[in-house]
This record gives C-alpha cells, sequence and structure tokens, in this order.
C-alpha cells in the first residue's frame, strides 16, 4: 500500500471503513445464515474465475450476478456481508490492497442495489412465481444502481491514481460503452435467475448456476486466446519484414499504435480499431517478396527495381488476404501508398476513392518514418514532422487524418525510437531514401527513391 499514491491509501481506506461500517449498521434481522454462506461461496467463485485482460492489468468476472442474486436472496445488508468475507478467500493472485478494494467495492454497490430493490416494493427472500413479473421492476432499479454505483466507485480509484482525469470526453465511443453495459446488464441479469432458481430447489441451485458461469468463462478464455494467436502470427510476420529491412526494425508495431490512435481519435469503435492497428502490422508485409538485396541496397534504385518496391502493396495483398479476420485491413494493406492527388500507387486511387483505413496508415507510416532514425539522416523531431503532414496534407494526406494523429499525439504523447544500427559496416549506406517520408520529392523521370 505504500507504493500507492496518498489520496489513492485514503480512498481504499474509506471504501472499506464505509463497508464495514454499513454491514455493522444492520439491520442483520432475516438473514439465514446458511443463504449467507451460501452466497459467499458464489462470490468466491464468481470473482475467482475472471479473466485477465490488457496483459493482466484488467479483467472481467460474472460478480454482478452473484451481487444481485444476493440483493434478492439476503437483502442489502446481507449482499454486503457476503462481498465482505468473500475477499481473502477469492482464489487470485492479489495483494490485500486489492482484495480490500475490491471487497468493500462489491459491498457497497451491492448495499446500495439492495436498498433500491426494497424501495420499489421488492421483498427479501428467494421469489416465487407469484412474484413475477412485478419483481423485475425493484430489481431493475437495483440493477442500475450497481452500475451506476460500481462506475463511479472505479473512476474515482482511477482518478486517485492518476491514471484518468476528470475532464469531458472529446468522444464518447458509445458503440464500445453499449457493448460494456449490455454484458454487464447480462451479468446482472443473471442474478435474478440464480434467485428463483434458489427458490424452486433451495441451495443446490449453487451447482446448477455455477456450471453456466464457468462454462462462459471457458468461452470466454478461448476468444481471449484466439485473439492472442492472431495477434501472435502477425507479430511474427512483422518481424519476418523486418529481417529483410533491417533499418525499419520496430517500425511496423509503431504504425499499428499510430494507427489505432488516429481510430480512436476519430471515435472509431473497438473492433474497427482493432482491425486498423492489424493493417498497420501487417502494411509493409508485402516486402517478403521483394528481393532482399534491393531491400538494402545502398545505392540509388534503378527503374526496374523501384518498380519492384511498388508492388510490395499488392504482394501484401496477396500473402495476407486469406486471414478471415483482417476483414477491412486489407484495403489498407493495399492502398497506403495512394496519394490524395491521385498520384500515388498501386493503383493511383484519389480523394475519397483511398479506402479510409489506407489513409489512416499512410499518415500513421509516414510519421514514424520521419521521427525514425535512418542511415541516410537522423530523426526529425515531433514538430517537424507534424509541419511535414500539414504541407502533405490534401496532396500527400487525408487532412482529417493528419489532423487525428496530430490531436491524439497532443494527448498521449509519442516515444521516439532508438536508433537502428544495420549489420555489418553501414558506412556506404548513405544513399537510401525512403518512400514513406513525405519531404522526399515525388519521384520523377531518372529519379527513383524508397
Amino acid at each position: 500500500m505504500r507504493a500507492l499514491p496518498g489520496a489513492a491509501r485514503v480512498y481504499i481506506g474509506l471504501v472499506v471503513l464505509s463497508a464495514v461500517a454499513a454491514i455493522g449498521l444492520g439491520p442483520h434481522t432475516g438473514i439465514d445464515p446458511a443463504t449467507l454462506a451460501l452466497v459467499v461461496v458464489l462470490f468466491v467463485v464468481t470473482e475467482s474465475i475472471s479473466t485477465a485482460m490488457h496483459n493482466g492489468k484488467a479483467g472481467i468476472s460474472p460478480s454482478a450476478a452473484a451481487s444481485l442474486a444476493a440483493v434478492v436472496l439476503v437483502g442489502p445488508v446481507g449482499a454486503a456481508a457476503g462481498a465482505l468475507c468473500s475477499a481473502p478467500f477469492v482464489l487470485r493472485r492479489q495483494n490485500i490492497v486489492k482484495r480490500m478494494f475490491n471487497g468493500g467495492q462489491l459491498a457497497l454497490v451491492g448495499y446500495a442495489a439492495g436498498h433500491a430493490f426494497l424501495a420499489l416494493g421488492g421483498e427479501v427472500g428467494p421469489p416465487d412465481r407469484a412474484d413475477f413479473p412485478w419483481i423485475l421492476l425493484p430489481f431493475c432499479a437495483a440493477l442500475g444502481v450497481y452500475g451506476v454505483g460500481n462506475a463511479v466507485l472505479m473512476g474515482l480509484l482511477m482518478w486517485c491514481l492518476g491514471v484518468v482525469r476528470l475532464e469531458p470526453p472529446r468522444r464518447v465511443r458509445w458503440r464500445t460503452l453499449a457493448t460494456l453495459e449490455g454484458a454487464s446488464l447480462g451479468y446482472g441479469m443473471l442474478g435474478l435467475f440464480i434467485a428463483a432458481v434458489w427458490g424452486v430447489i433451495g441451495a443446490p441451485a449453487i451447482l446448477l448456476v455455477l456450471l453456466p458461469l464457468f462454462i462462459a468463462r471457458w468461452a470466454f478464455d478461448q476468444c481471449i486466446a484466439e485473439q492472442r494467436a492472431h495477434e501472435a502470427t502477425l507479430a511474427t510476420l512483422c518481424q519476418a519484414v523486418e529481417t529483410k529491412d533491417y533499418y525499419t526494425r520496430g517500425h511496423c508495431m509503431r504504425v499499428s499504435k499510430g494507427a489505432g490512435m488516429i481510430a480512436q481519435q476519430l471515435g472509431m469503435h473497438a473492433e474497427r480499431v482493432q482491425t486498423i492497428r492489424y493493417a498497420g502490422m501487417l502494411h509493409d508485409v508485402g516486402k517478403l517478396g521483394v528481393p532482399t538485396k534491393v531491400l538494402q541496397k545502398p545505392d540509388k534504385l534503378t527503374e526496374e527495381e523501384f518498380a519492384a518496391i511498388q508492388l510490395h502493396p499488392m504482394r501484401g495483398y496477396e500473402i495476407v488476404r486469406e486471414i478471415g479476420f483482417l476483414d477491412e485491413a486489407l484495403a489498407g494493406i493495399m492502398h497506403h501508398h495512394e496519394r490524395m492527388d491521385g498520384r500515388g500507387y498501386p493503383m493511383g486511387l484519389a480523394g475519397g476513392d483511398i479506402p479510409e483505413f489506407a489513409r489512416i496508415i499512410a499518415v500513421a507510416d509516414a510519421f514514424d518514418c520521419m521521427t525514425s532514425t535512418r542511415s541516410y539522416r537522423k530523426a526529425r523531431s515531433i514538430e517537424e514532422a507534424f509541419a511535414e503532414l500539414r504541407r502533405g496534407a490534401g496532396t500527400q494526406f487525408d487532412p482529417t487524418m493528419v489532423a487525428a494523429l496530430i490531436a491524439a499525439v497532443d494527448r498521449e504523447g509519442w516515444e521516439l525510437p532508438d536508433a537502428v544500427e544495420p549489420p555489418g559496416d553501414d558506412s556506404a549506406v548513405v544513399a537510401q531514401q525512403d518512400h514513406d517520408d513525405p519531404s522526399v520529392p515525388l519521384r520523377v523521370a531518372g529519379e527513383a527513391e524508397r
């Protein structure tokens, strides 16, 4: 707890003490000890089967189902007690501070949801057939209070940790929010199902409700594992490209990051943001079909060699077009060297005819090129790169994408890469030019560049 900011330590302490106070004040009448013990088991299981996301920094669990079921079965105080008492027994690698906060948070939102349930006419205890459909109104009120309370408590913690700032968002990603809230509502409604089954068969209901929860956890794990396998496959392709084209080491992943930042700034939903990141990772995969001696040539390229370079977007499309989950990313891979004035390649598309993903990648690609050290020049500063992008807006780049990248980098920052030393003697590697660098003049007869 010493590593936490002072505000976070105070906040976590207040949450836990508030939960203890709510339980201590009662009332405790009407709470069946056996039912409460089984509720604690339900909390332990649902919290233990959470699935880690975002490299283990966050997770998702069906604890909303346990909390809302507890509201119906043992009331607000029982729901709070069950959540707090389960915290020490959760089978997850968590330090004592996380366990304390999670238990206190679940206790407080359960306590608040329970009072909302009672205020609208809900009755504590297993529901029977006569309670339906009238129980839906107080239960939905409890569900709403649970969702709002949970969001508020987590938001305040993130603010105390310095992760988020209390300022209005520039864009609200409604689809992402709707997806998350829909999942939360689904788990919450499962709580009413648990309570109803409990009323029919009693304590053995816990066995019936745990089975679908474990199945849901398994299915979710499969989805996460599949996504990680996708990303590992794409990362391997990136490494293969960068092995051939050593001076762009790390370039694919940085373009992926930059493209994702642009997409988020434009307000794209989460699925499209992930797809544009895939496109950024693979935008240069067609270089696998370009001879290594051309990619690493220390002198100016001939007409034929430059023509081979110009084929890499189409070669990239051919290499990955059978990968089904790439979807819209394929257009970005194939057309990321088109220009707004129609003077790009491979098809000479112009303006709005260029796919949106391709216009995004073109900006992210050029930005990373300019802010990376090459054998023939040092990296430009971020401000210099912004100036070049603005100069090319409308002719080479989509002005909307340029503005989105600048806004995203100003807000989130950008880590400049370290210089990559080519293998062997690099003293002769002085004449290379980069086709992604907008400060390089457009190719004309008798001139070749990459």
